[in-house]
């Protein structure tokens, strides 16, 4: 992506249910905008979303995009009808093991994004002197 600004949680609200899915969907759309793998209407669609510059409900009503998707989704699934069994047990252990790594990543975001920070810096307290009373 260029030097364009990148949308937050809160402006995927307008198509998710709660700010954990709007987290994950922004999430899901800067993978597919940074993987080397994801190319032509997919990527761009994401770029798009991610950017501003179109919103996710303009993105889900747009032919092409929603092609792109479509066509992505059925390669997957050839893929995996395609498989061996040895591949897919191989497939279902990285999975797991890619799985964990998500969960342990997304609790560690989790709490920095919701927890207390721990750079807070505050001023000196008020009181005392301070309020134009002399004793």
């Amino acid at each position: 992506m260029s030097n364009d600004r990148e949308i937050r949680d809160e402006d995927l609200m307008d198509v998710a249910a709660d700010p954990e899915q709007a987290y994950r969907l922004r999430k899901a759309l800067k993978t597919l905008s940074d993987n080397p793998n994801v190319g032509g209407k997919l990527k761009e669609m994401a770029q798009e979303v991610l950017s501003g510059r179109i919103g996710m409900k303009e993105a889900i009503e747009t032919p092409s995009y929603m092609d792109a998707i479509g066509d992505r989704m059925n390669e997957m699934r050839r893929a995996a009808e395609n498989q061996t069994m040895a591949e897919r047990e191989e497939s279902r252990e990285k999975y797991a093991k890619w799985q964990q790594e998500q969960e342990a990543k997304e609790a560690e975001e989790r709490a920095e994004r919701d927890g207390p920070s721990a750079n807070i810096v505050t001023g000196p307290r008020r009181g005392g002197r301070a309020g134009g009373h002399r004793g």
